[in-house]
């Protein structure tokens, strides 16, 4: 077997990038902290055709060195806006009907195996701070909380582990559903 070349990868330019069909998905950063997290949160987003990612308190925004080392560009292709008190863009969004889903862990949080996105419906899924997780008023704010699974010694994974296990999670349902 033979490893393909980035050429031969067939991917989008960045028009193609910005003109494409997004996927129904929008990502809020609460607060974090690590700017190899953000770029990686970005690289992410492109690879999955994120609609936008919303950059939140105390997340750093592009350009930044540390950021585009992860990033590998994806801060061009991706739309992001700062918004200086995650709540605000929650609430913005829930007003125009994007159900926002805090990945933490919370009582009765549903488990990422068990969620099923609507079809034809937006989603904004908030990711928290490498410490405190998502602030306590937005997971309050929220239409319903996703906790990833696990099962070792540890309470959670890297914010963009976490970003990357849902994103694709929540496409490959919507991929999915489109499909049957």
């Amino acid at each position: 077997m033979r490893k393909l070349k980035n050429s031969e990868l067939d991917r989008l330019n960045v028009s193609e990038f910005k003109s494409a069909k997004k996927t129904p998905l929008i990502i809020i950063l609460d607060n974090i902290r690590s700017l190899n997290n953000i770029g990686s949160v970005f690289r992410t987003s492109d690879a999955f055709l994120v609609e936008k990612v919303y950059l939140c308190g105390i997340t750093a925004q592009p350009p930044h060195n540390d950021i585009r080392k992860t990033a590998l560009g994806s801060t061009k292709t991706v739309d992001w806006e700062y918004i200086e008190q995650t709540i605000d863009i929650v609430k913005h969004l829930q007003s125009k009907r994007t159900k926002v889903i805090s990945i933490e862990q919370t009582e009765h949080a549903t488990m990422l195996n068990d969620f099923q996105p609507e079809p034809n419906q937006k989603y904004a899924l908030v990711f928290g701070n490498e410490v405190k997780g998502v602030a306590q008023s937005v997971v309050d704010a929220s239409d319903m909380v996703i906790e990833i699974p696990q099962f070792g010694t540890k309470h959670s994974l890297n914010i963009s582990v976490s970003c990357g296990v849902v994103i694709w999670d929540v496409f490959n349902k919507l991929t999915l559903s489109i499909i049957d």
